[in-house]
């Protein structure tokens, strides 16, 4: 089989093929191992399945070789000395065993040699046809013999034709039997059967040489394994190759890659086989008329005077004719691609001219000297920035990679590095000296005497020690002193500075502390800071091999007790990062601070890294901590835990990883305050456990005819579940309901009722999260063929939508979870009882059409079809029963924050305390792994502030600021309705919470819910008078229709009734029952619609009189974002315009708009609920009037108005009142500090400073408003420090939005925030190309339909199906006056690319003057546009030769 490889692939192929069992050693992370990629191809598509172990990076081995022995084992690596070492020391028992070592060199054998002498065969291959011939040799020869071979190959070999042997002649090869040897009549010499020498050209002997017996043993059994690799190849091996004169004067013995010119009087001599070497076989290819022998071998790190190879042949001449003079020469073979012929005459008489001096041929490196700095891999400069930021010049890194180029690789080792920091430790003890020697002397002058005295004190302070050595210098140099210790003080001077001295490493230093310079560091006493990065990630952390577990070092360094000890990660708190750092450095002794950055490869996005350190924060693997042992001289805590996840599971982190368990037995007051209240939680588990147990055994005493097991996520397949329970139960059946994860397949198989299966789909066929673990379970079973079903009888119900997916190729997602369930069910030998129903969201009453078939057939089966029901089923309990039965918001919210036992509320308090500004929610990155591991998933809440216009102070930022850190996730972010909101913030913490926002005059009240919502306006920086009037007005109308429930101030505020229940709450407005739907109110500012005012259920639009004065607001309403895939009868609908009104009646419209609403919304279905439904069933005017009759008064017409542009205007504005305005772009909103972005700090220093206000934008940006002449420079140094003042971003970037979506949002079905800046990122490329950088194109994304960023008015709109999928959108107005349409029903992101290249450009080349986006998608043909909301899904999936179709119909939206 004739092909084109590298050797290594081709060696990794045979070692592939030949073993039992391959161990390869992996690289430093995040590269892997140049081995892997030919592993995994070949797992896919041969049949031989050898079991691979990766060995880790710093780990040894040698114990894995030895601890996993089978009839041959194979170890791959690429030659390093750290591998090679490590081996070296288990060589005596690993060169007994059947092992092949297959070790690829670069250019330098020095690394490989060190393992010759201890095993039996050490073979050398220079080519790929080589190594690939060797390769097999190797493994028949340690298979038959049972001894370790090494085969080394050169891994930069020239690519060329292959001749490999197929896979399956390799296994009979190997089984081969030894072939019959006939034995030797004598010794084995120099001389053959024939009477002459062997490879000597002119047939004189030479006197016999008589070889050790063990080498011939040993050489005997290569000679067999190779004549049997012979017969396979058809290509000889040898272990010497001779080339060049027949009656040489000189020979060159080469040990390593070369390929050398003929010379007149020269033989080359190629060395394939290093050991062993039985000295007859070498002295016959040295001719008699050989004079001269050099043996020259690519060691260019070789430390030792001799040359290993160069004492073989020594040796084997010293056996030779004793009168025959012979001159034997070492040297370094370097790379001989550009040797001529003059180089080795050369070599020749450099020879004869210097016979002790070692030879040179060809290029050989410079030691130390490296062509290329060791490359950083990107990942990891979220930690250096944050060294360089934190300590700037101070910094020094005493490894930094930018050391090689002048030291040298070695400059990068740990060891190295601890050399270095020792010895600018001692000089800067020198200086200390003989700057306390200068001050004795009484003649310095006084100037120079206060400075020196100075710096002793201040020598610590990084910055004062820098300026005052400076000085001292200068004083020095200016006016010289006789004294000895000012020349040694001058000669000293760069020490003068007080330096933070860091050693950055990996954690390949955590597998053996003892030899990996961690250790000396440790015990040095030192001031010195180790960072050591750790890259193995959360979800990869059980594939390595479990007998080679990292040491913890951070247990390690403790157990010392005067290091200072930290464990952090960048990606879960950044804050916690920056303290660890500054008190590592502050800390007088060793610090070791261990740093998480889990990524696979440097192509990892940052938001996979920042799941799996969640993962790992969250399980307890990855705990975030501080052990200052300092403190103790201070009597206070030296340990300090900081992440709330570990403190919440410590009992189950300690007996998992037993990362605290020993300094827990050391402190015990410790362990009683961080487990004190452990106990309580234990006894409520076992209780609960108990509970369970009894209803268990009822259940089985019972034995239910009928057993119903759902799997639902939106809750719709839980209702089906549980209203086929109360019909069952109706009917007399006795019945069980349960979710499918709450049944293994055990339990299943024993059960001999029917069994009636529910389930829903969720994003691509996949099933609910409550059934993910059951189906995993049921696939693997359904794999191994079992047949555990036998008793069962069953009937699947399935629900899903057939248009969700609606391309041809998706057609398969339709109720795929549920298809199956019935088609693995009847695998595992369980009997269907009914036909598998189908419940399709499309059908006329969406799933109730299947489900209406389906059900009857399950009464039939059991015998109940003929009982007659009379009694009314019970109603599902909603929204409204939640309302009306709450007490006006109360329900039992006060309780529930009082239940320690679990991290949630009951599920209707969920629903209220929406009303008071709070979303329960939970990470849902690391719900899966919270599942596995049978804890609760990590709950934590939302809260969103109430903030009429989007005004705030100064001292109210710093308030947010603080209850971010304090009580949240660290971040905060500013929302789509001009607001803040917490994520992150857990139950204990809500009430502080609350109170803290309370205390600065905000609140949380109806900043969600059923009620009139944070009502927002324009920010408009340049009308300061105007401002003033719409933000006043917009007060008013949130004042006005605030609820007046006193529920919130009693559960959060503490403040209780006063008369008990003799004083009830009444609600003038809302009434009991309050709204069907939340209700928003928007106010514009004409040109500018930055706050989307026709996509709220009421908009006031301002008309301004030609004086600057307010003069009333033209009333929009019925405008609405959200929408239900696959529910046609939900879509999003812009305003209409119903008239005029003036400022002062301005909030008895909003009341009347929402009174109207009120009485007449669909209270049945809350998917229809909104207002543009009721106006849109009710019509426009019929609305109106009763709007009007109301008020009793007609609204007058609308007066005329412009918009232009629904973006923010960024950067500086003077308002009228000559105050000054700075619009930063905050990117999504969000709120946080990471390298180079430290938007937090930035904002809070300004705040500290600022006298004026800030202002939120609907857009997620924020405005430092109000800024006086006199504070403006102050603004803008600050703005420039935290680089808040950078607007360099392009148009599209500027014109962005995303929704929160993952990990915290209970409804997201893809990503949003983390992936829009991603997907711009390759997006503004395409407008670069085409010359659109800065021309805005109004580009939103959200996570689910329900439309929180307003995608629905977008000009290209991305709205999440599923993980990876979206929808795709297009056409709306760039000022939002025009909704947009569905243009691709589910597109991927090389979907997306492929779609918005061509367009993109097409739109550069071929727009019109002033023509925006969105206005040109319609132009072209791309989509139609949309008229009126109700008329959304007409002509969706795009227009002429771009629609989409779908099974031969155009993609309608699902």
């Amino acid at each position: 089989m004739s092909s084109a490889a590298n050797p290594v692939s081709t060696v990794a192929r045979i070692a592939y093929l030949t073993s039992d069992i391959v161990v390869d050693s992996q690289s430093q992370a995040p590269s892997i191992s140049a081995f892997s990629s030919t592993y995994h191809a070949l797992s896919r598509k041969s049949t031989h399945k050898p079991n691979i172990i990766p060995s880790h990076f710093g780990a040894d081995p040698s114990s894995t070789l030895l601890r996993n022995k089978a009839t041959l084992t194979s170890f791959t690596a690429t030659a390093s000395s750290q591998v090679l070492t490590r081996l070296v020391l288990h060589l005596g028992e690993i060169s007994a065993l059947p092992i092949v070592l297959h070790l690829a060199v670069v250019d330098d054998l020095s690394d490989v040699l060190l393992l010759r002498s201890a095993v039996p065969y050490f073979l050398v291959s220079k080519t790929v046809q080589q190594a690939h011939d060797n390769a097999l040799l190797a493994a028949r020869l340690a298979k038959v013999e049972r001894k370790a071979v090494v085969h080394a190959f050169y891994a930069n070999s020239s690519m060329g034709a292959l001749e490999e042997i197929e896979e399956e002649k390799v296994i009979p090869f190997l089984l081969a039997g030894k072939r019959i040897e006939t034995p030797p009549a004598t010794p084995l010499t120099s001389v053959n059967g024939n009477g002459h020498a062997n490879g000597h050209a002119n047939g004189h002997a030479v006197a016999a040489v008589l070889d050790d017996a063990a080498t011939i043993t040993l050489f005997k059994a290569y000679e067999a394994a190779a004549l049997e690799t012979l017969s396979l190849v058809r290509r000889p091996l040898r272990p010497f190759t001779s080339r060049g004169s027949s009656e040489p004067h000189t020979v060159i013995l080469t040990l390593g890659k070369e390929d050398l010119p003929a010379v007149e009087g020269v033989s080359y001599v190629s060395v394939a086989l290093a050991n062993p070497i039985p000295y007859s076989r070498l002295l016959n290819a040295i001719p008699s008329s050989t004079t001269r022998v050099i043996v020259l071998e690519q060691v260019y790190r070789w430390h030792t005077k001799w040359t290993p190879l160069y004492l073989e042949v020594v040796s084997a001449l010293q056996q030779r004719d004793s009168s025959q003079e012979f001159v034997v020469q070492s040297g370094i073979l370097g790379d001989s691609s550009q040797v001529q012929t003059p180089d080795v005459l050369k070599l020749i008489e450099q020879s004869t001219s210097s016979s002790s001096s070692r030879l040179t041929l060809g290029t050989v490196p410079t030691p130390g000297a490296v062509n290329t700095l060791p490359h950083v891999p990107k990942h990891e400069s979220a930690y250096t920035k944050i060294l360089s930021h934190l300590f700037h010049e101070r910094l020094e890194v005493s490894n930094s990679p930018e050391l090689a180029a002048s030291q040298g690789e070695i400059a990068t080792t740990p060891e190295y590095a601890l050399g270095r920091v020792r010895g600018q430790l001692d000089s800067r003890a020198a200086l200390v000296k003989s700057v306390q020697d200068l001050l004795q002397n009484g003649d310095l002058d006084s100037d120079l005497h206060s400075l020196i005295s100075k710096w002793v004190l201040a020598k610590d302070d990084g910055l004062k020690s820098r300026s005052l050595g400076k000085a001292i210098v200068e004083n020095l140099e200016s006016t010289p002193i006789s004294h000895p210790a000012a020349k040694q003080v001058l000669a000293l001077r760069d020490y003068f500075p007080s330096l933070s001295r860091w050693i950055i490493g990996s954690d390949a230093w955590s597998y053996d502390l003892g030899s990996s310079g961690l250790h000396h560091a440790i015990a040095s006493g030192l001031d010195v800071n180790i960072l050591i990065l750790d890259t193995l990630p959360y979800s990869s952390r059980n594939n390595a091999d479990p007998h080679r577990r990292k040491h913890d070092v951070g247990l390690y360094a403790m157990n010392h007790g005067d290091v200072f000890v930290a464990s952090v990660a960048v990606f879960s708190s950044y804050s916690q990062v920056l303290q660890a750092l500054a008190e590592a450095d502050r800390f007088k002794g060793p610090s070791v601070v261990l740093a998480y950055l889990p990524y696979q490869s440097e192509d990892a996005p940052a938001l996979d890294i920042l799941k799996e350190t969640k993962l790992a924060v969250d399980s307890g693997y990855w705990p975030l901590y501080r052990w200052d042992p300092s403190k103790e001289k201070n009597g206070q805590e030296p340990f300090s835990l900081d992440s709330d996840a570990v403190k919440n599971d410590l009992k189950q982190f300690l007996d998992r990883q037993n990362h605290l368990s020993q300094l827990v037995r050391s402190k015990p007051q410790m362990a009683a305050e961080l487990v004190g209240s452990l106990g309580e939680t234990v006894k409520e588990a076992r209780k609960k456990m108990a509970q369970q147990s009894y209803n268990d055994l009822l259940n089985a005493l019972d034995a239910p005819p009928l057993l119903i097991l759902y799997a639902s996520d939106g809750g719709a397949a839980e209702k089906k579940a549980k209203r086929l329970a109360n019909r069952a139960k109706a009917r007399g059946v006795a019945t069980t309901i349960a979710t499918l994860d709450s049944y293994t397949l055990e339990t299943l198989a024993e059960e001999e009722q029917v069994v009636a299966f529910v389930t829903s789909t969720a994003g691509q066929g996949e099933p609910p999260q409550n059934g993910r673990t059951f189906f995993k379970s049921l696939n693997a079973a359904a794999a191994r063929g079992d047949q555990l079903f036998q008793k069962l009888r069953y009937t699947v119900f399935a629900m899903g939508d057939s248009h969700y997916w609606p391309r041809a190729e998706d057609a398969h997602y339709y109720n795929k979870p549920g298809k199956d369930l019935d088609s693995r069910l009847e695998k595992l030998g369980a009997g269907r009882v009914v036909d598998l129903g189908l419940g399709d969201d499309q059908d006329a009453d969406g799933s109730e059409t299947g489900y209406k078939v389906w059900e009857p057939l399950v009464w039939k089966v059991l015998g109940v079809d003929s009982v007659e029901v009379t009694e009314a089923e019970p109603q599902p309990i909603t929204n409204e029963h939640i309302k009306a039965a709450s007490g006006y918001l109360r329900g039992t919210i006060a309780e529930g924050l009082e239940d320690r036992t679990t991290g949630a509320l009951a599920a209707s308090d969920t629903q209220l305390t929406k009303f008071h500004g709070i979303y329960q929610q939970d990470d849902r990155d690391i719900r899966d792994e919270r599942e596995a591991q049978g804890v609760e998933p990590a709950y934590s809440f939302m809260i969103r502030v109430r903030m009429p216009g989007g005004v705030c102070e100064p001292h109210q930022w710093l308030a947010m600021d603080q209850i971010a850190d304090e009580h949240g996730s660290g971040t905060f972010k500013i929302t789509t309705r001009q607001t803040f909101q917490f994520h992150g913030v857990i139950k204990r913490h809500l009430k502080p919470a609350i109170q803290d926002i309370n205390r600065v005059l905000l609140d949380t009240l109806a900043a969600c819910g059923d009620v009139n919502r944070n009502v927002i306006c324009s920010s408009i920086p340049t009308m300061s008078k105007l401002h003033a009037q719409v933000f006043e007005f917009c007060k008013e109308v949130s004042n006005h229709l605030i609820p007046q429930t006193s529920a919130y101030h009693e559960i959060w505020l503490d403040k209780k009734l006063v008369a008990g229940e003799a004083l009830k709450d009444f609600e003038p407005i809302y009434g009991e029952f309050y709204l069907p739907r939340k209700f928003k109110v928007a106010v514009a500012v004409p040109p500018t619609n930055d706050v989307d005012v026709f996509a709220n259920d009421l908009g006031f639009i301002a008309i301004v009189g030609p004086n600057g004065e307010l003069q009333g607001f033209n009333v929009s309403i019925g405008g609405g974002m959200g929408v239900t895939h696959g529910n046609k009868k939900t879509y999003p609908r812009a305003g209409s315009i119903i008239g005029f009104c003036t400022p002062e009646q301005g909030k008895y419209v909003a009341e009347k708009v929402m009174l109207v609403q009120r009485d007449n919304g669909n209270r049945a279905d809350r998917k229809n609920a909104r207002l543009k439904y009721t106006i849109d069933r009710m019509g426009l005017d019929v609305y109106t009037s009763e709007v009007e009759k109301l008020l009793g008064y007609t609204l007058p017409p609308a007066r005329p108005y412009t918009f232009d542009r629904n973006v923010d205007d960024y950067g500086w504005h003077t308002g009228e009142d000559g105050k000054h305005h700075f619009t930063l772009f905050i990117e999504n909103g969000r709120i946080q500090d990471e390298p180079g972005k430290e938007f937090k700090a930035g904002l809070r220093e300004i705040a500290k400073i600022h006298k004026g206000t800030f202002r939120l934008t609907a857009n997620q940006h924020l405005l430092v408003s109000d800024v006086a002449d006199a504070d403006l420079e102050d603004v803008k140094r600050l703005l420039r420090l935290y680089k808040l003042d950078n607007l360099e971003f392009s148009g599209l970037r500027l014109s962005s939005s995303a929704c929160v979506a993952f990990p915290t949002c209970g409804l997201a079905m893809a990503e949003s925030e983390r992936y829009l800046p991603l997907l711009i990122d390759k997006v503004e490329k395409m407008c670069e190309e085409n010359g659109l950088r800065n021309d805005a194109i109004v580009m939103r994304m959200t996570g689910c339909p329900n439309g929180c960023a307003r995608p629905y008015l977008a000009e290209i709109a991305f709205v999440g199906k599923a993980p990876g999928n979206y929808s795709m959108l297009l056409g709306g107005g760039y000022y939002g006056q025009r909704l947009n349409k569905i243009y691709r029903e589910s597109v991927t992101e090389p979907e997306i690319l492929a779609i918005l290249s061509p367009m993109i450009k097409r739109y550069a080349l071929e727009r019109l003057d002033g023509e925006r986006f969105g206005d040109f998608t319609i132009r072209a043909g791309y989509i139609a546009p949309t008229t009126e909301g109700i008329l959304w899904y007409e002509r969706s999936g795009g227009e002429g030769e771009h629609r989409e179709a779908a099974g031969g119909d155009v993609a309608v939206a699902a």
